[in-house]
């Protein structure tokens, strides 16, 4: 699988969405008659689709309209959310930022302390409206905000960084015992993120509910850029779901993971659930929804470090309210809009009647399947010529 790059130094080929395809199974399915259903921790969510915990995605309003519709969205407890009292005035100031001074604006925006205070409320405000409340933090803060969080009554409590492991090494301050953290708290917890087969492996172990896979492929990310670390989200699912299975057949527990980050599309999302994955994160596809509180903009987690952002605001425009992202009837002729009629289509077309059922889909390598046949798209910059 390796080839050599030079003396004594080899690297294996991976993959992205753009350069695969599903294969048509051998019959055929109603789409009305597909179950999408996903389970985590006992739980079953009709939405397979879960909103990314990103500023410009993600708010109390938002979190109850994703939940109203049956789905999950996450709220950054590290974002303005817990920062300031009235987050809007803030959020109109980076959306109305000079692209110039974007990444700047932002930096100083999170500098502000975060209102423990605020994360109770912003908690109960989304629980008030009888919806799931899933939030996320980084590491450095999970032991102090995941007991805040609990008490106010979330559902989920997720822990993510940009790489995640179960060894991470500091002598400046005292890092987070994962296991320990999981057996602590009394809602289930996912981590995330990582992309290999090993540490998968390693952080099923600690007793998480699921994992996040992922790193750097996110429409506003620069992590792949600035860092030069990240594999490809079809290697990285593959990988990923190989671990999960054999961790299965290892210990009887199944532990979910979440391709996180990658997907702008229904094919996208599509390919990631033949490839392994039991639920996607996405955040550009929701940012583009008149409910999200970006206001057209979307930035990235790491967008506000103070000393090497990794992440940019880009403007994906408001296209939709947020049902018809999920469920249509879609404006859009590129796939943005109805994901859930993506997935049921594409699902039917297989043969797979459940999601599990489109592990078994044949995939081929197949770079041409952006551009073959596609040159008046392409010239005119429509459909998938965007």
């Amino acid at each position: 699988m390796a080839e050599w790059l030079g003396i004594n130094k080899r690297a294996r080929r991976c993959y992205g969405f753009d350069e695969i395809a599903l294969v048509p199974g051998m019959a055929t399915i109603n789409p009305n008659e597909v179950d999408t259903h996903f389970e985590i921790a006992g739980k079953k969510y009709r939405i397979p689709i879960i909103a990314a915990a990103m500023d410009g995605v993600v708010d109390v309003r938002f979190a109850v309209e994703m939940g109203r519709l049956g789905g999950l969205a996450v709220l950054n407890l590290d974002g303005v959310q817990t920062r300031y009292e009235n987050p809007n005035e803030i959020l109109d100031e980076i959306a109305k930022a000079d692209p110039k001074k974007a990444t700047e604006l932002v930096q100083s925006v999170y500098v502000a302390p975060i209102n423990e205070k605020l994360i109770s409320k912003r908690v109960s405000q989304i629980k008030s409206k009888k919806v799931p409340a899933i939030v996320s933090c980084i590491p450095a803060h999970a032991d102090k905000f995941g007991k805040i969080a609990q008490e106010a009554g979330v559902d989920i409590f997720i822990v993510q960084s940009t790489v995640t492991t179960t060894r991470h090494i500091s002598n400046e301050y005292k890092s987070l015992d994962l296991a320990k953290f999981c057996k602590t708290m009394k809602v289930p917890v996912v981590i995330g993120n990582c992309v290999t087969y090993d540490i998968t492996l390693e952080l099923m172990d600690t007793g998480c509910a699921g994992l996040l896979i992922g790193i750097g492929p996110g429409a506003a990310c620069t992590t792949r850029g600035v860092l030069g670390i990240g594999v490809p989200q079809v290697t990285a699912t593959v990988d990923a779901a190989a671990a999960r299975d054999f961790y299965y057949k290892r210990t009887g527990k199944y532990v979910p993971i979440i391709t996180d980050g990658g997907m702008r599309i229904g094919g996208e999302i599509c390919k990631a659930f033949a490839c392994g994955a039991d639920a996607v994160m996405v955040g550009s596809a929701f940012a583009k929804a008149e409910e999200a509180p970006g206001r057209g903009y979307h930035w990235g987690m790491a967008t506000s470090h103070v000393n090497l952002p990794r992440g940019t605001r880009i403007y994906v425009g408001t296209s939709g309210k947020l049902e018809e992202i999920i469920f249509g009837p879609a404006k859009t002729d590129d796939g943005s809009q109805n994901l859930m009629g993506a997935l049921t289509t594409s699902m039917g077309c297989l043969g797979a009647k459940d999601i599990k059922e489109m592990y078994d889909v044949e995939i081929i390598i197949a770079p041409s399947i952006q551009t073959e046949g596609k040159i008046f798209q392409a010239a005119q910059r429509v459909g998938m010529g965007k």
